[in-house]
């Protein structure tokens, strides 16, 4: 197990995000001992295993305790590591919102469908749905129609959408946004959904959200 467990924390830190379907990271989903060991190897070194059902991939972030030491303190508090200004963290966010809060959704309500439509509660097992089946793209046009005026505008945005893009947030395929490897693990869902849906975006995705439906 040793072995196993340096080269799955090697391969974490080096890829950033490995695939679910990976031997080694669906050995850590279901092997407890071995997900134990997982984690304490983790945090030893103030990491710690993002992971969730609904998520196609696995990755590592630092361990709340471990945040202040490295992004600093006071004044000196970096909101991330990977050099993104303010205005790029803000279009992280507003993709996220427009990606993976409907992509949840639809997760949620076929999870919820299938289940109820199991003849008993020992029914064959039925996998998550994942990837394109539920996750839809953003087009970048819409982006910049809505959000242009509130995120440095269209020349801003596009440097910002290809510093995303190289980090493996998001995707970029004919001038539509779809999502990346991190983009449904970097935000807490539980957390920052209902903040987005109760706050100042809700009104802005709701606008869009009609607009697409008058279009149709």
């Amino acid at each position: 197990m040793e072995n196993a467990l340096s080269i799955l924390c090697a391969r974490l830190i080096a890829h950033r995000f490995i695939e679910r379907a990976d031997p080694l990271v669906r050995r850590a989903l279901i092997d407890e001992d071995f997900r134990r060991a997982l984690d304490l190897r983790l945090a030893g070194v103030g990491l710690v295993l993002l992971e969730h059902p609904y998520a196609e991939y696995v990755a590592v972030a630092l361990q709340h305790e471990a945040e202040a030491f490295v992004f600093g303190t006071g004044d000196a508090w970096l909101s991330n590591n990977m050099g993104l200004p303010r205005d790029a963290v803000a279009l992280l966010v507003v993709l996220w919102a427009l990606i993976i809060l409907p992509k949840r959704e639809r997760q949620i309500a076929r999870t919820d469908k299938d289940a109820a439509g199991q003849a008993d509660m020992f029914g064959a097992e039925k996998p998550l749905p994942h990837g394109d089946e539920v996750s839809v793209g953003v087009p970048e046009d819409a982006l910049f129609a809505d959000f242009r005026d509130k995120l440095g505008g269209k020349a801003k945005m596009t440097i910002n959408l290809g510093q995303l893009a190289r980090l493996g947030f998001i995707v970029r395929r004919n001038r539509v946004i779809c999502e990346g490897p991190l983009l449904d693990l970097i935000f807490d869902y539980s957390r920052l959904a209902p903040r987005i849906v109760e706050g100042a975006l809700a009104e802005v995705l709701q606008r869009r959200s009609d607009l697409l439906g008058e279009a149709d």
